[in-house]
């Protein structure tokens, strides 16, 4: 049977409509599995007969996180952030990783799985790393891989893709800082930003600051390898 995937939705600040990109439910079916969009769903009942449902989760990107939520307060170059979405996330995130069930975070999906998990992240990296960094916006198409990705050896990442370096595509201006310690940092940039995260004590839970689902429109490899694991891992969990 099919896995049944959550896929987290977007939304405005007028409230008015969830959304998600179709290449992000494009990834989950060519990958085989079915994607279901979900809603700002809180409610402790509600969330646990959600994840009970779900044989995995699909945390997508989209805007920026309050920082109010690592104890911080609002950066200058903060952008858009939905309240309603970073509470959903976070609870739903925590339930998953309670019943050990698989998580595929990308670009923001990686930060909220961070934070969920008791990490920090940057509101800015180009005014709080002090130090010369890479394009991490790229002025490039969406399926264009700009710059590379370091693999840690013996990681799920690498034993997803096989590869020591990756080509990925990058649209973001956060990045999670301190990684808790049930999870290690299993990808980074020659800049030393944060781009994989994962959990030590989880069969599947990786977050990933680039977007994958992008670079599968043109196959990418080590892209469609990493949604099939994610699949196999939720069919398997």
């Amino acid at each position: 049977m099919k896995p049944i995937i959550g896929v987290t939705a977007s939304m405005e600040t007028d409230r008015a409509y969830y959304s998600t990109a179709k290449r992000n439910v494009k990834a989950i079916i060519d990958a085989g599995g079915i994607p279901v969009i979900l809603p700002y769903i809180i409610e402790g009942e509600d969330v646990a007969e959600i994840v009970n449902r779900l044989d995995g989760l699909y945390a997508t990107g989209g805007g920026d996180i309050d920082p109010i939520l690592f104890g911080e307060e609002p950066h200058p170059k903060l952008g858009l952030i939905i309240p309603e979405r970073d509470q959903s996330e976070l609870i739903l995130i925590q339930k998953m990783l309670e019943m050990k069930k698989p998580i595929l975070g990308v670009c923001r999906g990686s930060q909220i799985l961070n934070i969920a998990a008791g990490g920090d992240m940057y509101q800015d990296i180009y005014s709080q790393i002090d130090k010369q960094l890479l394009q991490h916006s790229q002025k490039a198409p969406f399926d264009y891989g700009s710059h590379f990705v370091y693999v840690k050896k013996d990681s799920l990442l690498h034993k997803l893709t096989g590869e020591d370096k990756l080509r990925v595509n990058s649209y973001h201006h956060q990045a999670n800082r301190k990684v808790p310690k049930e999870f290690q940092i299993s990808g980074a940039a020659s800049d030393g930003v944060i781009e994989a995260i994962e959990s030590k004590t989880h069969p599947f839970v990786l977050g990933l600051q680039w977007h994958p689902e992008g670079m599968t429109e043109v196959n990418d490899e080590a892209s469609l390898k990493i949604y099939a694991g994610f699949i196999k891992a939720s069919i398997s969990k």
